[in-house]
């Protein structure tokens, strides 16, 4: 059940194909044999306000979110992150910064409802 987030600063949008993008990154994670298909959730959304350093909103970003139920050992997180940088790399080289957190959501206190 891993959810990934595709944050980017507005203007990315304007050189980076977002839809064709996030489409990649989700087959990515469909194929990686970690998870069920039926439970990979992808979405992205675009950051109207924000500052870098002294450059303010000079610097562009994307920033990858894939967040996970807790109990995953680091390689397979680190292999999940690896196997989506080039990915971004590829789709977004003008980018000035690109990052990815793969981050735990503990399975004691997350909840679904199915409908």
């Amino acid at each position: 059940m891993p959810h990934l987030k595709l944050e980017f600063a507005d203007p990315v949008a304007e050189r980076v194909n977002v839809a064709a993008l996030l489409e990649d990154l989700h087959q990515s994670l469909l194929t990686c044999g970690v998870f069920e298909p039926a439970s990979v959730k992808s979405r992205a959304y675009p950051c109207h306000q924000w500052q870098v350093g002294e450059g303010g909103d000079a610097h562009n970003f994307i920033h990858l979110e894939l967040a996970l139920l807790s109990g995953r050992d680091n390689d397979c997180k680190r292999g999940l992150a690896e196997r989506l940088m080039p990915l971004l790399e590829q789709h977004a080289a003008s980018i000035d910064s690109l990052t990815i957190e793969i981050r735990d959501m503990e399975s004691e206190t997350y909840l679904k409802s199915k409908r």
